[in-house]
């Protein structure tokens, strides 16, 4: 019953006008959560809109941009405009009340079943059992107060049965689980369970068991700190909750209570509370909408202001937000040896060696065999990917997976159906190489570097730059200057100067530049003739 209490407490939120906030109630018993089910359900069909906030979509760092100040005031102005907006407590009392039930309750020890699949379409060809254990090992050792006690991997023919493993192994491994003292949870190392094969392995192990939607989906809890992110998990825990009410429906049913009308409604019990999913699942779509045309806006200031957009992305905890921070000098970033430490966009402010400002974009970490719900969930964040002038992809060289990783992120980027344009000016980094001892890259294109240590990062802003000038159209240019006229300051505002040559007899000068068309033709424009 502690879905249908969780689900309960909702109700409050759901019903909630957009000029009016009241306090929220949660229910104390399972009476009292079916009685409030059904209040709720008459007043539902009044179609009462909630609003939601006003989403500030990207952290911008201070310092060495043209014109930042502006550009960040405009942001701000933008956000007060919009009155219709849901408060922080709002959202955080909504985050935290859709949390599933059993996965975030105090400590787990942790027993991880990994099913190696021998053969079929599920066979993993570029990876190996032992290491595809090591990266479950280490999404259960990211999340504090829990640890894991025994693994084991087993082989299957059947990954697709309820029970996954055939009748002999599953009972060897139900007899080694339920041998191992104090265990609190089961791993299954698989994408996903369906709703019946989860309540028949809790029904054998005793246990909870989780797989590795789940598990992730737990660590962003963890590590959401925004707005943003909480809608958005929100959003990919919609899925979870559904199967798992659907689990504690069907036990309540047994007891004669799951296919009932309630009150007359003409609705049961699990018709009533999967709309109410439904509809809260609509509300979220639409403030991650909302968020998609803030995000809009702000590219297209950005476009206004002629900043060059560069993503860096690459597989979880593969050093990206290290990179930025040593290419941008930005002391607020901090980055973490764990996985998935960056859930929000950030934005950050560089400089390349002619002196021109870029943007480097910090994207959320990929990882392989996760559900195209979680990734949906995220297309709102990972829509800026596409939007990009240039795509940095950093590559843990020292991981032994790295092989794996980089076809799982480019699976993942041709899923979000990023530009052919994008994909084949992508700049790939070997990140890491301080790890491997008297490393020799072996392929030509890759810039091999540590971020850690700071070298090969020259070479990497020289790659940047000329990649930069080429998808944006930039052109390098040698102007005739006039001293005595306002051109070399309008020069300094509006491209990037990276050489003047005096002549102090004529009161002239030529000047190198880095100058975008539109800003060339203003300049041509402003000073025809001089």
């Amino acid at each position: 019953m502690a879905s249908l209490r969780r689900i309960h407490s909702w109700l409050p939120l759901l019903r909630r006008a957009c000029t009016q906030t009241t306090s929220s109630s949660s229910c104390t018993s399972s009476s009292t959560c079916t009685s409030a089910l059904l209040h709720t359900a008459q007043h539902a069909a009044a179609g009462r809109r909630l609003s939601f906030p006003q989403l500030r979509t990207f952290a911008l760092s201070a310092g060495r941009l043209k014109d930042t100040d502006d550009f960040i005031t405009g942001l701000n102005d933008e956000e007060e405009e919009d009155e219709d907006f849901i408060d922080d407590t709002e959202v955080e009392e909504l985050f935290q009340q859709q949390a599933p039930a059993g996965i975030g309750e105090g400590q787990h020890r942790v027993f991880i079943v990994h099913p190696d699949v021998k053969w079929g379409s599920r066979k993993q060809h570029l990876t190996t059992a032992e290491l595809m254990m090591a990266e479950a090992v280490g999404l259960v050792n990211t999340l504090d107060n829990w640890r894991v006690v025994d693994k084991i991997i087993m082989s299957t023919k059947t990954p697709e049965k309820k029970k996954i493993f055939g009748k002999g192994n599953f009972q060897a491994l139900t007899e080694k689980i339920r041998q191992t003292a104090g265990i609190t949870a089961v791993f299954v190392n698989v994408e996903r369970l369906s709703p019946l094969s989860e309540r028949e392995l809790e029904e054998a192990w005793g246990v909870k068991v989780f797989d590795r939607y789940s598990v992730v989906l737990h660590i962003f809890r963890c590590n959401a700190r925004t707005k943003e992110a909480k809608l958005q998990i929100s959003l990919a825990e919609i899925p979870l909750l559904r199967s798992r009410l659907k689990n504690e429906i069907a036990n309540f049913d047994q007891q004669g209570g799951g296919t009932r009308y309630i009150g007359g409604s003409g609705e049961t019990l699990l018709e009533i509370q999967q709309r109410l999913l439904k509809e809260r699942e609509m509300k979220i779509r639409a403030a991650l909408e909302k968020l998609r045309r803030k995000r809009h806006l702000l590219r297209s200031q950005r476009k206004h202001k002629e900043f060059p957009v560069v993503s860096v992305l690459g597989y979880t905890n593969c050093g990206k937000t290290t990179l930025i921070k040593v290419l941008t000098g930005d002391s607020g970033l901090q980055p973490r040896n764990q996985l998935f430490a960056t859930l929000d966009v950030t934005v950050h402010a560089g400089q390349l060696p002619s002196h021109m400002s870029v943007l480097y974009v910090d994207t959320i970490g990929f990882l392989s065999q996760l559900p195209h719900q979680l990734i949906d969930s995220f297309s709102a964040t990972l829509e800026d990917i596409k939007y990009s002038d240039l795509l940095v992809h950093v590559r843990d060289i020292s991981h032994p997976e790295t092989v794996n990783q980089k076809v799982n992120v480019l699976n993942v980027l041709k899923n979000l159906q990023i530009p052919d344009r994008l994909l084949s000016s992508m700049i790939e980094v070997y990140n890491k190489i301080d790890l491997i001892d008297n490393y020799q890259s072996t392929e030509p294109h890759a810039l091999p570097i540590s971020a850690l240590e700071g070298r090969g990062l020259d070479e990497l802003k020289k790659a940047v730059e000329e990649e930069i000038v080429n998808s944006t159209g930039k052109h390098i240019l040698d102007l005739q200057v006039d001293l005595g006229t306002p051109q070399l300051s309008w020069l300094y505002k509006e491209a990037t100067v990276k050489d003047v040559q005096v002549n102090a007899d004529e009161g002239s000068a030529v000047v190198k530049v880095i100058i975008s068309t539109a800003a060339y033709g203003r300049y041509k424009k402003l000073f025809a003739g001089r």
